[in-house]
């Protein structure tokens, strides 16, 4: 049986999820995608078996404890867990002063406090095999806050802090935790339909490719045990930082 990765929050075919999906699947693992929407997991599960992929869809919502234990139950009927990648989140543009209680708790719940329960649910399965590798996707948002973004900041940088909290505990066990800063628009479907604009107005090469994005998570998960990184950036060669 192929190993498994199990990619969390995939949804639009031209979102970073998806690449993800499409470059574990060259890799020669079975993918389990996950995602909110059963009619978007499908059209990734279709495009990617026409290739002669090996994928599998399990709707989940990674904000209930309850889905992730099934979800990574289902993913170990399926083969080995080897790899799982945190791609799960959510942004806007808030004001502070507009900002309500329950949008501020929403965002942390997306973009934290799913990887809680990811890594609860993930790890047991991943310390069974040969360690295996546990990614988290980050955002410049992680290291630095932004006027406008107190929310998602803030629970971008708790994300980079549980996933270095992760690292020190289980990398000894052989589990690779990573996480990956990523600086810059990405060009898929999210920011073409809220910020078209400005994605255009960044010109060639001013916005992330998802299948590029994708292939640097790749390469951090072949890294051997003796050169592991737990965190890398990435951005074009155009974004100011």
């Amino acid at each position: 049986m192929k190993p498994v990765a199990v990619i969390l929050g995939v949804g639009a075919s031209n979102g970073l999820g998806a690449a993800l999906a499409r470059r574990f699947a060259r890799g020669d693992m079975e993918v389990v995608v996950s995602g909110r929407s059963s009619e978007k997991l499908e059209l990734i599960v279709d495009e990617v078996s026409a290739v002669g992929g090996k994928i599998v869809p399990c709707t989940a919502d990674a904000t209930k404890a309850e889905d992730m234990d099934a979800l990574f139950d289902f993913s170990a009927r399926q083969g080995d867990i080897g790899a799982v990648v945190y791609n799960v989140g959510n942004n806007a543009i808030i004001p502070f002063d507009e900002l309500s209680a329950e949008q501020f708790e929403t965002f942390w719940r997306v973009c934290c406090f799913g990887g809680f329960h990811t890594a609860k649910a993930a790890l047991p399965h991943l310390k069974k095999g040969d360690g295996g590798s546990l990614l988290f996707t980050g955002a410049s948002a992680s290291i630095r806050g932004r006027r406008n973004f107190a929310h998602f900041a803030s629970a971008k940088a708790a994300l980079r802090n549980l996933a270095q909290a992760l690292a020190r505990e289980y990398g000894p066990e052989g589990v690779h935790v990573g996480h990956v800063v990523i600086d810059g628009v990405i060009n898929g479907e999210m920011a073409g339909s809220r910020f078209k604009e400005y994605l255009d107005a960044l010109g060639e090469n001013g916005s992330l490719e998802p299948d590029d994005i994708a292939e640097a998570y790749w390469q951090l998960h072949c890294q051997p045990k003796s050169a592991w990184t737990h965190e890398i950036d990435i951005r074009p060669y155009k974004e100011q930082w």
